[in-house]
């Protein structure tokens, strides 16, 4: 596995475990289906939580910067395809947890709320 995939794997696995103590309750990890793929889904206060997790070693970009609105769009149509599968009736949270530094000093901060689906604009 290429070394930025085991970054990737285990910055999820942290903001598995960060979410867990926060009262989360983990649904899927690396959740995928035909093209779609998610890095978390949990339930929090009645809502499906989506979580984008990005991570990187030093702090010279912002992870959160990775989240782009092609990157939004794209989570929000694999959360359709999720809940629609599933037979979910709850409200569709988005969160963005991101990770910097390298083990066992890494830096988490949790954006709740991150982005609403963005409105469909016909252009």
């Amino acid at each position: 596995m290429a070394r930025h995939n085991e970054l990737g794997r285990l910055g999820e696995q942290i903001a598995a475990e960060y979410l867990i103590k926060k009262g989360y309750t983990i649904r899927d990890s690396n959740w995928r289906w035909q093209r779609y793929e998610l890095d978390i889904v949990c339930e929090h206060n009645g809502r499906i939580v989506i979580v984008e997790v990005k991570t990187r070693t030093s702090g010279f970009i912002e992870p959160a910067d990775a989240i782009t609105r092609q990157k939004m769009l794209y989570l929000v149509k694999a959360a359709n395809v999720y809940v629609k599968l599933y037979n979910l009736r709850h409200e569709i949270q988005f969160d963005v947890v991101t990770i910097v530094g390298r083990e066992p000093d890494f830096k988490i901060n949790h954006i709740e709320d991150a982005f609403y689906a963005p409105a469909k604009t016909y252009r």
